[in-house]
Order: structure tokens, then C-alpha cells, then sequence
């Protein structure tokens, strides 16, 4: 009997911990604004892009789509969970050929139980490497690794995707932490747009499919993120004639 109170204690304990721990996450993900996480992922994509050891442009001119989740914060007590928010940009044009477009507030989120210390900030950047992959993203909220593959991606301004992996992947991940970038799988993650902040972001209800299509304007402070990217990447050399 006392054994049985000691573990319904335990168990008690443990719930009341973990609700803490989601709760804090939760709190720390509504804090900044969505134009303040557009540009929070100006900043990130040009960090990463200018340098050697960051995100490989030879893949960049490749992709489509570039999704930037700028510090994804991790809750590790007991159970580790990942809650992140971010931007998706794509080129424009049914066919992808276009300039850059005006941001999709994106929303992520994946869970992992294990035994993980302390709480962690992570900057996650995702080339979306062919149309199913963008459409599939754009529409609705998907499981990267079931409804689209995902792959961790190369490492360096010149690197290729150099494994069958990589190269029939529809995204390529990466991560940096601590100063560390490097390719990283997503897989089990979710990922779609977020409506509520894309209605905060343009001032209306405005879908995934809308706003890349150009029915809205890009606001003011996208302008950093789009001209970075135009500057790393002008052209879809994948569909290059």
C-alpha cells in the first residue's frame, strides 16, 4: 500500500514537472512577435550565408523554399520537447523561378523522451529542394520524414549533396548551436504554416497558399531577409535554361 501511494506520489510529481517545463516553453515561444522573428531569420540566414563553414550556397541555389526557425528552444527535464516558430520564403512563380517572396509564419514542433539536462536555444534552417516538398509545406502542416523526406544536409559554401540520401531528399536540415552548424535530420518533426501569426504579420487572414501566390504585400520588415537572400541566391539554377 505505502509502495502504491509512493509511486502514484512519483508519478504525480513527475507530471506536475513536465507540465512546468511546457508551460515555460510555451510562455518563451509567444514572447517576440512575428515581425521580430522575420527579422530574427534576416539576421540567422546572414550569418549562415556568409560564411565558409555555414550554409552551402551551391545547395541554396538549388532549393526552392529556405524555412528559418531561429532559436527553437528545447524543455529537457524528463522529457525533451521542441517547440519552434519561424519564417518560410520561396521563390515565386508556379514553377519556383521567381525572386524571393513575401514570408509564411511557419510553426514547428516535435517531441523526444529521454533523459536531457537543461533547456538549449537552436537555430534550424531547412532548404526545401523540390515543388512536392514546398507545396506540401505550404498547404498544411506536415511530418517531415512521412508526408515529406527530409535529410540532414552538407556542410560548407561549396558542398554537394554527395549521397543518394541527399540528393533525392525533398529537404535538407541543419542546425547550429552553440556557434556549431551542421547538417542535422528533422525527422518526426511537424511543420506548417501558422495562421494566427501570419494574420497577426499582414493584418488579415491570410492562408500559406496566398500569401506565396503574392496576394499580399511583404512587410517592411521583411526586406532585409528578402534582399540576403536575392544577394546569396538570385537564381533557381536547378531550373535554369
Amino acid at each position: 500500500m505505502i509502495q502504491q501511494q509512493s509511486c502514484n506520489q512519483l508519478h504525480k510529481t513527475v507530471l506536475t514537472l513536465v507540465a512546468a517545463v511546457l508551460c515555460s516553453v510555451s510562455l518563451v515561444v509567444r514572447a517576440d512577435e512575428p515581425s521580430e522573428r522575420v527579422t530574427a531569420a534576416g539576421q540567422v540566414f546572414k550569418e549562415l550565408a556568409g560564411t565558409p563553414e555555414g550554409l552551402p550556397i551551391s545547395m541554396l541555389n538549388k532549393a526552392e523554399c529556405v524555412i528559418i526557425l531561429p532559436s527553437v528552444k528545447k524543455a529537457g527535464f524528463i522529457v525533451g520537447a521542441q517547440y519552434g516558430k519561424g519564417v518560410m520564403t520561396c521563390r515565386s512563380g508556379a514553377d519556383f523561378t521567381g525572386n524571393w517572396g513575401a514570408p509564411i509564419m511557419m510553426h514547428s514542433s516535435g517531441g523526444s523522451f529521454g533523459l536531457q539536462a537543461g533547456g538549449e536555444a537552436t537555430d534550424f534552417v531547412i532548404l526545401v529542394m523540390n515543388d512536392k516538398g514546398a507545396h506540401t509545406v505550404i498547404k498544411g502542416k506536415a511530418k517531415l520524414g512521412a508526408d515529406a523526406s527530409v535529410a540532414a544536409g552538407p556542410v560548407g559554401r561549396d558542398a554537394e549533396a554527395s549521397t543518394s540520401g541527399n540528393m533525392s531528399a525533398e529537404m535538407l536540415s541543419y542546425s547550429r548551436s552553440k556557434g556549431v552548424f551542421g547538417g542535422l535530420s528533422l525527422n518526426g518533426t511537424s511543420l506548417g504554416p501558422d495562421d494566427g501569426d501570419n494574420e497577426k504579420l499582414y493584418g488579415k487572414k491570410v492562408t500559406g497558399e496566398e500569401i506565396f501566390s503574392g496576394s499580399v504585400q511583404p512587410p517592411a520588415t521583411a526586406t532585409a531577409l528578402m534582399t540576403e537572400l536575392e544577394k546569396a541566391s538570385p537564381k533557381n539554377l536547378a531550373k535554369a535554361k
